[in-house]
């Protein structure tokens, strides 16, 4: 039996609104095209008006102020960074779900930009680290109910992330090196664990089964959207 009350909610299920920091919401206010907007106050104000900053985070002028290539330095997040450019590339209809996996995503890509968070199942475990998606299928099969939850979540979430901003790297090992995993692989592991995750217990006690589902059943979607993001604005 699970015991979801005392499990602690892990670093991705950390989504939405809340999950941007303080700085981001300000960067959001301090390049309002319309004068004389408090930053502070708005700031303050748009965590109780989800729809406002989802508004916010579509804008042109959001993304124009955060690629301003004059800039010497923008203080924004990583979740804030990814958040944006992911509504770019992802052109789909943006009812609930599709706007909180695209928080999902932009959470994870902040998080995975710690080299040792993206081998690892959950930050700060101390565990060693996970370099292939075999040893985490026998993580997976070894471990009780609620950390098997973790690691069928990790696995879909590392494929995707190879599958998506790797595309081209395992496309050219695969051709040029003869490596015997394609990207069909990474596309296969992802889908079938996200489709796993959304089954299990903790994705409703955690609100990530619209959010596996969405991934599971729209993949190639998301995972071209992240290869597209890549292309244009990670190279």
């Amino acid at each position: 039996m699970l015991n979801s009350p005392g499990f602690a909610q892990p670093d991705f299920a950390r989504i939405g609104p809340h999950a941007l920091e303080h700085k981001d919401l300000l960067f959001l206010f301090e390049h309002f095209p319309a004068p004389g907007v408090d930053a502070v106050a708005a700031a303050q104000a748009v965590m109780e008006q989800p729809n406002t900053l989802e508004s916010l985070l579509e804008s042109s002028y959001v993304y124009a102020a955060m690629s301003d290539k004059s800039a010497l330095w923008i203080d924004i997040s990583p979740k804030l960074y990814f958040n944006v450019l992911l509504r770019r590339v992802l052109r789909g209809q943006r009812d609930s779900a599709e706007r909180r996996t695209i928080h999902y995503l932009a959470n994870l890509l902040g998080l995975f930009t710690s080299a040792d968070r993206l081998h690892q199942v959950q930050d700060g475990s101390g565990e060693a680290a996970y370099d292939y998606l075999v040893d985490l299928m026998q993580a997976a099969a070894e471990a009780n109910a609620e950390r098997r939850f973790l690691v069928i979540s990790h696995i879909g979430n590392y494929a995707l992330y190879l599958a998506g901003l790797c595309a081209p790297w395992i496309e050219h090992r695969y051709r040029y090196f003869k490596r015997p995993l394609t990207l069909d692989y990474y596309c296969a592991m992802s889908r079938t664990h996200f489709a796993s995750a959304a089954k299990h217990d903790l994705s409703q006690a955690f609100g990530l089964r619209p959010v596996f589902a969405q991934l599971a059943t729209r993949f190639d979607y998301y995972r071209g959207g992240l290869e597209q993001m890549a292309a244009q604005h990670l190279h």
